[in-house]
């Protein structure tokens, strides 16, 4: 009752006695708004739960795979290939795709890595796929492939003056040529990844001894994790990503989702799967789930790790996410049908592909990220009539979360805020979840992420000096301090008016909002 009375005290001396808001508050707070947030909680348990048990049983999976060493990668018998490779010298024809788009500072990074694998120089081709709209960088990249050329290596530059399909396109082009027909398998690797040696013979001989096999995955290795905090708190999301979700998709089902690059595909499977669509921004998704749904098997390396660049500028992250929240929404939408009606795949997989790779970890994991930390719990300390269990507000996302970091165990005293930046990052991909799933605008938007490469140590290194010359403007993002406002709101209110302490956890909440909302986070670089 002290509550309600708080509630109303406070809202009539904001709009003034009886005013027509009081008045209109009145008549639906009972009736329509907190119905309407008791229905909410209940919708956002059942998320809760649903992803808390999702976790549950991967580390399960997890834990008897790795304690029984029943890995995959391990069952299968890659050694007579190697030797048999060896002895007869029957090494297949690979093609090496490294699309690229305006990649100033990695293009000889991953030109260098990829022509330096230690393959027969007769039966490799690296295809540099060029979409660069900027005439020097165009110019660069042309000159270090002459310069390889020179060397021995077998390598072709290839451009577009269109950027048609964006990065499936140039893929897909790049398969019609020639030359690209006389070869078995293609390795992708995005412009910043950086193979080594011996990455070859590590995956063609699981491709060469298991015809059913199409597509052998490699983890990443981060390279700059170490150069701020918000490429420390993408190493905590990315290892469980690879450690579980990779590992256990490879283990029980021999199948997850291509990640675009640090990937061998068989040229047959690919063909076999309809090969490369652009009809969403993730098109290595795309094509695994046709490869899978064909009847293809994947496999998932743990312990071969291919270096590449995390991206270290917010402005980079945040549109990094809303490809990779947004598209999978999209390509949900579009092959649902597909999925349910496909007769190659058995009943069990086609409920792993609906349920637990589509909808719990590409749709529930965002929504019941923002909507129930960061909208639900705030809406339930302004309006008491709603009881919020504490099991569901603290104990269950407290598993959950030390599920998903534990596979970090260098950045564990970080959870914390890693925690707060992924509700503050679980708004843009609630956003571009909902963009995915209603194809509203935005929903092919592709922007290349940035990197630095190199070039990150002088960038940085120079970020003081500059700092003071850019405008304020370039680093405020409205919706973050929006939501540090109502945060802080809510927080102050329970401190006058609450009896739980949900105000410590909304306090520290709205600070997290706060410092992404003003541009504190990441890498600065000035427009």
């Amino acid at each position: 009752m002290k509550r309600d009375f708080g509630l109303f005290h406070d809202h009539h001396r904001l709009f003034g006695g009886d005013g027509m808001v009081i008045a209109l508050w009145r008549c639906i707070r009972v009736p329509v708004v907190v119905p309407l947030l008791r229905a909410s909680v209940y919708v956002c348990t059942a998320m809760s739960v649903m992803l808390f048990a999702e976790r549950v049983y991967m580390a399960m999976v997890i834990l008897v795979v790795k304690v029984l060493r029943l890995k995959r990668y391990t069952k299968y018998r890659v050694e007579n290939a190697r030797k048999k490779i060896e002895a007869n010298k029957s090494h297949p024809m690979v093609l090496v795709q490294i699309p690229m788009f305006n990649e100033k500072e990695v293009y000889r990074l991953s030109i260098g890595a990829a022509c330096s694998m230690s393959w027969p120089s007769n039966k490799i081709i690296v295809q540099v796929l060029d979409d660069s709209t900027d005439l020097s960088v165009r110019e660069m990249v042309e000159q270090e492939c002459r310069s390889w050329e020179s060397k021995g290596v077998h390598i072709k530059y290839e451009f577009r003056t269109s950027r048609s399909g964006y990065k499936a396109g140039a893929l897909r082009e790049g398969l019609e040529k020639p030359y690209a027909g006389d070869c078995e398998f293609v390795a992708i690797f995005d412009a910043d990844f950086q193979p080594d040696p011996d990455y070859l013979w590590r995956t063609i001989p699981f491709l060469l001894s298991n015809p059913d096999l199409a597509l052998v995955q490699a983890r990443w290795k981060f390279v700059n994790a170490d150069e701020c905090m918000l490429t420390r708190l993408q190493e905590m999301s990315l290892d469980y990503h690879f450690s579980v979700e990779q590992e256990v998709g490879s283990s029980t089902y021999s199948f997850f989702g291509f990640n675009g690059t640090a990937g061998v595909w068989r040229m047959q499977a690919l063909a076999n799967a309809g090969g490369w669509k652009d009809r969403t921004t993730v098109e290595d998704m795309d094509l695994a789930v046709r490869a899978s749904l064909k009847g293809w098997k994947f496999v998932f390396i743990g312990d071969l790790s291919v270096k590449n660049e995390l991206p270290s500028t917010f402005k980079a992250y945040r549109f990094q996410q809303h490809r990779w929240s947004c598209g999978p929404a999209n390509l949900f939408r579009k092959m649902f049908k597909e999925i349910i009606y496909c007769k190659r795949v058995s009943a069990w997989k086609k409920f792993h592909l609906i349920y637990a790779f589509f909808f719990v970890r590409k749709i529930v994991a965002h929504f019941v990220t923002f909507f129930f930390y960061c909208v639900i719990i705030p809406a339930c300390v302004l309006l008491p009539d709603v009881r919020l269990p504490k099991f569901v507000a603290v104990y269950i996302p407290s598993a959950t979360t030390l599920l998903n970091a534990i596979c970090t165990p260098r950045s564990f005293h970080l959870i914390i805020f890693w925690i707060l930046f992924e509700n503050v990052m679980a708004m843009h991909r609630a956003k571009a979840t909902i963009i995915g799933l209603f194809e509203t605008n935005r929903v092919y938007e592709w922007i290349v992420t940035a990197k630095l490469g190199n070039a990150s140590r002088n960038k940085s290194s120079s970020r003081s000096q500059k700092r003071y010359q850019c405008h304020i403007v370039e680093r405020i993002h409205m919706m973050e301090i929006l939501m540090d406002i109502f945060l802080l709101y809510c927080s102050i209110y329970d401190i006058m008016f609450g009896h739980d302490l949900f105000y410590v956890y909304l306090f520290i909440q709205s600070m997290a909002f706060f410092i992404v909302g003003f541009g504190y986070v990441g890498v600065y670089v000035p427009n």
